[in-house]
């Protein structure tokens, strides 16, 4: 018993490598791809192997759900046959030749796709076969545009990419700087091909409209990916404003225009005027989105209201007019007269007062025009010698003693000042210059300045070595 199984075993085993062997033959392409519509070859052909091998009949085959079909058959002596499409001129062989049996297919359908068999009846070898798989691709026609909405707070579909007829489905995406998202839905067609649907999903603003965004296809039929831009339009009622009323109308002005301007989608194209006492007046005319004033009286010295409508809704907005007795710009150079008046009078001023100060300075010279030495003593004259000092009345009470008695000049002063220069108080008797350094010597460094109680300073200043500075003229502590 187990001799006989295993001679059967090696028999099919022996005779499936010379089935492969006689295979080997007849040559074919193992996957050929077509285009829906287009033309495609399928290659067969079969290698005579010695004088004594006959090719008698070539015969293609399609198996259709599951059963064998007759495409094409050809004979040496009855010719060429199409059992599948008899009246169909769309399959043909390419040669007349039986050892080339390549098949060709026009205007290729949906249904063309599948497997075909491409048998040779030989003699001796008998039937030799070569398989292809027809792959049957479909090149998508694709499309974008825009979808039409109001402005809402609600999400909804604003732009749709289509993708047609494709085989495989085409692979549809969206490209955009909006903050959306995309769905997409497939639809078989019965010739077997796939429609691809993609919306692009987003809440619809007025900001939005007129965005771009790009559907991008890609299929395995396209020689590259396919863009398609589209240019949202999202619906608003029109936002409109008044421009034209520049506040300087005046009586008798002539010639001033105001102009309705509004902005929507789709674009207003409806305007209307009135005031806020209904009509308008006289003066006034209307062209369209302008309202047109000849000149301008009391009667236009109202509230002026336009009106834009497009299919979205209807919008209104105001402008108030004042009507003046003269230009504003007579009033605004009147204004700049007086302005300048009263700054040319405060600059006369200060340029006055700057000369007094000045005058006065010079008649009353400081004690910081001085130089100082430690060692010279050099006076605000620029020299070593002391100034001579033309003192006037008001400094008579400060002119040293010069052995004269005070009492000559006492009846010019009354008798409080006569006492106090008999008995001056201490540290401002007026001394001797002989005493002056002396006096000086014993203060040192303890003071750095007295200030003369009458407020009036002095020329003679010397620099000491520690670096203080005093006056021998100075008031003594």
């Amino acid at each position: 018993m187990g001799w006989p199984r295993r001679t059967g075993a090696w028999a099919s085993l022996l005779w499936g490598c010379l089935s492969v062997a006689l295979a080997q033959q007849v040559t074919v392409s193992h996957e050929v791809t077509g285009y829906l519509g287009k033309r495609v070859v399928l290659p067969c052909n079969i290698a005579v192997t010695g004088p004594d091998m006959k090719v008698s009949q070539v015969t293609w085959v399609k198996e259709v759900g599951g059963r064998r079909q007759n495409v094409a058959v050809h004979h040496p002596v009855h010719g060429q046959n199409y059992p599948m499409e008899k009246n169909s001129r769309r399959i043909s062989f390419s040669t007349q030749s039986l050892t080339d049996a390549s098949l060709i297919i026009e205007h290729l359908l949906m249904t063309d796709e599948g497997t075909y068999s491409c048998e040779f009846a030989t003699y001796p070898n008998g039937n030799e076969v070569g398989t292809t798989n027809l792959i049957i691709l479909a090149k998508p026609t694709s499309s974008a545009e825009a979808v039409e909405v109001k402005s809402s707070n609600l999400e909804q579909p604003v732009a749709v990419c289509t993708s047609r007829n494709g085989k495989p489905p085409a692979r549809v995406i969206w490209q955009s700087k909006l903050t959306g998202n995309s769905s997409v839905k497939q639809t078989n067609n019965s010739d077997g091909t796939v429609t691809v649907t993609s919306h692009y999903n987003l809440i619809p603003t007025k900001e939005a409209n007129e965005q771009q965004i790009t559907c991008l296809v890609e299929h395995v039929a396209l020689p590259q990916i396919e863009s398609y831009p589209v240019q949202l339009s999202i619906l608003y009622a029109p936002e409109v404003s008044i421009e034209g009323y520049d506040d300087n109308w005046y009586l008798t002005r002539n010639d001033v225009i105001l102009v309705c301007n509004a902005k929507g989608n789709p674009a207003p194209v409806d305007f209307s005027w009135s005031t806020s006492n209904g009509s308008l007046p006289k003066s006034v005319e209307v062209q369209g989105q302008r309202l047109f004033v000849k000149k301008v009286d009391y009667s236009v010295n109202t509230t002026f209201i336009c009106q834009a409508t497009n299919r979205v809704g209807r919008v209104s907005t105001h402008q108030i007019i004042l009507v003046r007795d003269q230009p504003v710009k007579s009033q605004s150079r009147n204004v700049g007269a007086l302005a300048g008046g009263i700054v040319g009078g405060i600059l006369a001023l200060a340029v006055l007062g700057i000369i007094v100060f000045f005058i006065l300075h010079r008649r009353h010279p400081r004690a910081s025009k001085g130089s100082f030495d430690s060692k010279t003593r050099v006076f605000g004259n620029g020299t070593s010698q002391p100034p001579t000092h033309d003192f006037t009345e008001l400094d008579r009470p400060l002119k040293p003693a010069t052995g004269r008695k005070l009492e000559e000049d006492d009846d010019d002063y009354g008798e409080e000042e006569r006492e106090e220069r008999r008995h001056p108080p201490y540290g401002y008797a007026p001394r001797h210059r002989e005493d002056e350094g002396e006096r000086f010597d014993q203060l040192g460094p303890i003071l750095r300045f007295s200030p003369d109680p009458h407020g009036y300073d002095y020329d003679d200043m010397e620099s000491q070595h520690d670096g203080s500075i005093i006056s021998k003229t100075a008031v003594y502590v």
